[in-house]
């Protein structure tokens, strides 16, 4: 037997490693398209799976109230400015004061009447001259009328006789018409309520000089006011005198008021017209307030989504929409009126469609769902 030397062995160790490594890249070389084609196989044959399971239901018919809703302030029904005719006279007394009520008539600011009452005097003792005149004046032209007859007298003389009655009569006339005006100014000292209701400002005090034509009291009339809303001029032609109109204070607080009148005009800077709306008498309005209007103008059905179903994005409303394959599709609607849990669509659905409800917020355009059985689909 032939005995391997020692410098022989490592290199039958190197060919057998050399072999084994061949092998072993043979072995991988075979392997690997099988592996790719087994990778892809997997690919190709996954099914898509649902991404969530969420319910479904058609859309749902409710009968809803057509209303127009709108923004608006109370305001006094007549803010009545009470000023005084006369003026260069001082304010003696004040008799009211905001928040008191009043009749019509009743005096509420006294000026002083001192030197219209001395000039009164003085009118009258020129009117009570021109009377002494006058009959002076008719008693010489009723002499020479006399004499006139016995032709004692010439006509000339006559004519002047009967041009003094008439001038003497003509001034008697100015000096009574002088004392009148001066009463009047007297009267007028006393500053009373041109009709009932209740003060809302006051800007006289005591002493002040008057002008004649300055604002010292406001007094709302009869203590009416009024609701003015703004309303879009293409509901306008569905509003009409007589409709309840019911308001919503900001404390939350409803009051109910009847439509008076409708602007005739529109305004072109907003494009909207103004709705008068008359409203009871309540201490708890009072001009400048806010307050919402909402006037019913008719009923019918409507159709309705759960508001879990809406779906906000880019400033517009969408619904998902369930398919027969189960897939969803993102639908663009337009909202209306809000009832209880759900809001009104106006356009975007039709009546067959299935509205995906619970889970609608997180679905994109083409997601695959499963159904709920509890959305009876």
């Amino acid at each position: 037997m032939q005995r391997l030397t020692p410098h022989k062995r490592p290199a039958k160790r190197a060919a057998s490693a050399a072999l084994l490594g061949a092998a072993l890249i043979l072995l991988a070389g075979c392997s690997r398209p099988g592996g790719e084609q087994s990778n892809e196989a997997g690919t190709s044959g996954r099914v898509r799976e649902a991404v969530m399971t969420v319910t479904a239901a058609p859309l749902q018919r409710v009968e809803l109230a057509r209303t127009i809703t709108m923004n608006g302030s109370v305001y006094a029904w007549q803010d009545v400015i009470i000023s005084p005719e006369v003026g260069g006279y001082r304010v003696a007394e004040v008799l009211v004061d905001v928040g008191d009520r009043v009749n019509r008539d009743q005096e509420l600011v006294s000026l002083s009447r001192e030197l219209l009452e001395a000039e009164v005097a003085t009118k009258q003792a020129m009117v009570n001259q021109r009377r002494a005149e006058l009959a002076n004046a008719e008693s010489a032209l009723e002499r020479g009328q006399s004499l006139a007859e016995m032709n004692l007298l010439s006509g000339a003389d006559l004519d002047r006789f009967t041009s003094e009655q008439l001038a003497s009569q003509s001034r008697l006339e100015s000096a009574r018409a002088d004392l009148d005006t001066s009463e009047l100014r007297l009267k007028f000292t006393k500053i009373t309520a041109p009709d009932d209701g209740v003060i809302t400002s006051r800007t006289v005090t005591v002493g002040q000089i008057a002008q004649a034509g300055s604002e010292m009291l406001r007094l709302l009339r009869n203590g009416r006011i009024e609701w003015r809303g703004e309303v879009p001029e293409a509901r306008l032609a569905e509003l009409a005198p007589g409709q309840t109109v019911i308001l919503t204070t900001a404390d939350g607080t409803t009051f109910h008021g009847t439509i008076r009148v409708v602007s005739p005009t529109i305004s072109s800077g907003n494009r909207t017209g103004l709705v008068y709306v008359d409203l009871p008498s309540d201490e708890r309005l009072r001009p400048g307030m806010f307050a919402r209007g909402e006037i019913e103008v008719g009923r019918g059905l409507s159709a309705m989504v759960p508001l879990e179903s809406v779906v906000s994005a880019d400033g517009y409303s969408y619904v998902f929409v369930l398919q027969s394959d189960k897939s969803v599709t993102r639908r663009r609607i337009e909202t209306g009126a809000l009832h209880d849990s759900s809001i009104e669509v106006l356009s975007g659905l039709e009546t067959s469609d299935l509205v995906v409800n619970k889970g609608a917020g997180f679905l994109k355009d083409g997601d695959l769902v499963d159904v709920s059985t509890a959305s009876g689909t």
